[in-house]
């Protein structure tokens, strides 16, 4: 953990093991308070005679989406809700299915947000139909729509396990904007992922004054550390989710149990990268090329294709090692070599994280219209698919959702069709 220094000069991060409990309480109390008088600086307008709400479905909000990985999984679900397993299992496989089926869905996405431009373009040109999207910054954004429903990944920097764990980051407070989102769109449910680290930081005073603020707002939470790679994602990969019900919602949510292990009787096996990209190997698509520092080469990188990937980072210069070839050999304290060689060995490609994310083989990813050179627009698409919630975990997620909204939305329509049969019999009394 650390606390950022305002002087100039390389020492900007100073470690902060000793810091007492109240010291954190304090600190995040006065970063709070800072990023809520910020609120009353907010200019930007959302045009709300340009969404596209539909009365039948639950309408669906997305805050720092990125490319699409949590909304993707939704919109599975919600399918799956409708039309079935197999119908959701096609669309999965095939874009056309996917287009000619994306609106016999419980969610209806309306309204999407993020900053990052290749991500939105991205995001856009796989949904499927129209969809508002909003590159304002989220600190600036003046009201937020009405909604049945807001997802979102809060960035994660500050608290990431990998960083230099600011407790006072000033993204570490982006989350503060999506319970402003929440106060203002009123959802019945709301989703919130983030990295394990989140848990940890200041000695848990982070998360509880997370789990505390998300509850004032109105919602009762329920937060679990889910492993990917017990979802059917090929990837250890655990992260954090955050449900909130509306206090005046009768719903309890559970998070997913588990579907796959480690020779657990009555659960599939992991999935391994034999299993996900076993395919590719002789045509992997592009992949980032370069120098690997003595950061990158200090651990272990690979993993046998009997295994499930490591974390997939919004990197390219920092992917993992495709499993072709020898393992990696650790020679001494923080260093590990090739021992067949750099030459045989390279960064797992674009079209294999992809894979690794779950995403389906025709999701399209943006390298954008810059002039940056082959590697730097490739990052932009590692930065993307790294920085995605795994498709595959979304929709185990969001499966418990998708059918109670679809019971919901059912049973709404009973009692608005009760209530037209009740009037037109009183008014035929009445004319009698």
């Amino acid at each position: 953990m650390a606390v950022i220094l305002e002087e100039r000069g390389r020492g900007k991060f100073k470690p902060a093991p000793d810091y007492k409990v109240d010291e954190v309480k304090e600190l995040l109390n006065a970063k709070i308070e800072e990023e809520r008088q910020a609120f009353a600086d907010c200019s930007e307008e959302i045009e709300f005679d340009k969404l596209n709400y539909d009365p039948n479905k639950w309408n669906l909000l997305s805050l720092f989406s990125g490319c699409g990985g949590l909304d993707l999984g939704f919109e599975l679900a919600g399918l799956k809700a409708v039309m079935g397993e197999e119908v959701m299992e096609a669309a999965f496989a095939d874009k056309k299915v996917f287009d000619e089926n994306i609106n016999n869905n419980v969610f209806n996405t309306i309204y999407v947000n993020d900053i990052f431009d290749e991500a939105r373009e991205t995001y856009a040109q796989n949904a499927g139909k129209y969809i508002y999207m909003d590159k304002s910054d989220i600190r600036k954004i003046k009201e937020f729509p009405k909604a049945d429903i807001v997802l979102g990944g809060f960035p994660c920097p500050g608290f990431s396990e990998a960083g230099p764990r600011l407790v006072d980051d000033k993204r570490n407070f982006l989350y503060l904007h999506f319970i402003r989102c929440l106060m203002q769109s009123k959802p019945k449910i709301f989703v919130a992922e983030n990295v394990k680290g989140m848990m940890t930081l200041g000695k848990g005073e982070v998360f509880k004054q997370i789990v505390q603020d998300f509850a004032a707002a109105g919602y009762t939470i329920y937060h679990k550390l889910l492993n990917s790679a017990e979802y059917g994602v090929p990837q250890i990969r655990e992260r954090v989710i955050l449900v909130g019900v509306r206090n005046d919602i009768d719903f309890e949510y559970v998070h997913p149990e588990p579907t796959h292990g480690y020779g657990v009787e009555g659960l599939k096996e992991v999935v391994t990268l034999r299993d996900a990209i076993g395919d590719l190997e002789d045509n992997p698509g592009d992949y980032f090329t370069g120098s690997y520092s003595t950061i990158f080469m200090s651990r272990n990188r690979k993993k046998l294709w009997t295994q499930p990937s490591f974390t997939i980072q919004a990197s390219g210069r920092q992917a993992p090692i495709h499993p072709a070839g020898e393992p990696m050999v650790h020679v001494g304290k923080d260093k590990y070599i090739f021992s067949d060689g750099e030459e045989n060995n390279r960064r797992l490609s674009v079209k294999e994280i992809a894979r690794i994310q779950t995403f389906p083989d025709w999701y399209e990813f943006s390298r954008g219209t810059s002039n940056r050179n082959d590697n730097a627009k490739l990052d932009l698409v590692y930065k993307q698919i790294g920085n995605a919630v795994p498709v595959r975990l979304a929709l185990a997620v969001a499966e418990p959702i998708a059918v109670f909204a679809k019971e919901l939305l059912e049973k709404e329509k009973e009692e608005a069709e009760y209530v037209v049969i009740r009037n037109v019999g009183e008014q035929k009394r009445m004319m009698a």
